[in-house]
């Protein structure tokens, strides 16, 4: 693992939540030589529960640092930056129907939130900001993906108003996070247990990544982003219905309708997008026309412009997870 990670202190906002507790937990187990590791969020019992889990208990964990504060509060977020080197912005108010039916109070998280994470990163001198983002944020038809593509336009946006300022902002943007709350799998596991799985679309398809594959890209972004692209990882999508059948296949299947604000199928990346996408092998890459974005990553990652015609959706038939594949991820949760 690269020396960047030498003695830096890095900031995780929305920490005590599914990515930011795989996150340390994977960073702690690797030995990442970070000096210290900060979890900043707005939850004062799901931090008292981190602090005494065996996990990330302070006593045996000294890096870690435990921070009460909103990324609505600018004044907060400038005193919690200071002396950090890197920051990883998760929080978010991520529910779509919570998000249509209380739309003022997600666009002050994911919107000015991210506004405020901007000029608090810059006015502390921090190196670098990584954003993660959604496929809901591509192609928008609910407030939470409308949220989010702001964000992400801010965030590299931030890029041309750093001055000389050593400081990038990039972009992380990927699917279902598998396990994650509020995702589908998780959803089933309830249902389950009441005796029949509700659908709202038998068609529906969605993106499937691992926790512990979302932390590595953020590494790798870390490691090797410059500023002012969207990082979006190539991965599997699955039918839903395919998933309620690979938890129990006997199990009762009712159709509920699509709720507001819901798709039935996931982008990731649109054809106005793919104007700008490039292939890495590893990912794919937003590079908005930026010359010096275009040279680094041909450079140093052999990128090549993706197809014309290229857009990348969860209901791509050569795609899909099998229900086999299926049973396998399941393995590792509770049934």
């Amino acid at each position: 693992m690269s020396k960047i990670f030498n003695n830096k202190t890095i900031l995780i906002t929305g920490a005590t939540g599914s990515f930011g507790k795989t996150f340390i937990k994977y960073i702690l187990k690797k030995k990442l030589p970070f000096r210290k590791i900060i979890i900043f969020s707005r939850d004062e019992l799901k931090q008292h529960e981190m602090k005494v889990s065996k996990d990330f208990s302070e006593l045996k964990n000294k890096q870690l640092r435990f921070f009460i504060g909103d990324i609505r509060d600018k004044d907060r977020l400038i005193w919690a930056l200071k002396d950090v080197d890197y920051v990883i912005h998760a929080a978010a108010l991520k529910q779509v129907p919570t998000g249509e039916y209380n739309p003022f109070e997600v666009i002050k998280t994911n919107v000015i939130g991210a506004q405020n994470i901007i000029e608090a990163s810059i006015n502390n001198n921090v190196k670098k900001v990584i954003s993660l983002s959604t496929d809901k944020a591509v192609s928008p038809v609910n407030l939470y993906g409308a949220t989010k593509l702001c964000s992400d336009k801010l965030f590299i946006s931030a890029n041309n108003i750093k001055g000389k300022q050593n400081i990038s902002f990039s972009v992380v943007r990927y699917g279902n996070v598998t396990g994650s709350r509020g995702s589908v799998l998780p959803e089933f596991l309830k249902q389950k247990k009441n005796g029949r799985f509700l659908i709202t679309d038998k068609s529906m398809t969605r993106f499937n990544i691992s926790l512990v594959e979302s932390v590595k890209m953020v590494l790798w972004s870390l490691e090797n982003t410059i500023g002012g692209e969207i990082i979006i990882p190539k991965i599997k999508s699955f039918k839903v219905l395919d998933l309620a059948k690979a938890i129990d296949p006997n199990l009762k299947i009712q159709t509920i309708g699509i709720r507001q604000g819901e798709k039935i199928h996931e982008k990731l990346i649109s054809s106005a997008d793919n104007l700008n996408t490039y292939d890495t092998k590893k990912y794919y890459i937003l590079l908005n026309k930026d010359r010096k974005l275009i040279s680094y990553y041909k450079k140093k990652f052999g990128a090549k412009k993706t197809p014309h015609n290229f857009v990348y959706s969860s209901e791509n038939k050569n795609n899909f997870l099998k229900i086999i594949e299926l049973k396998k991820i399941l393995k590792q949760y509770s049934l």
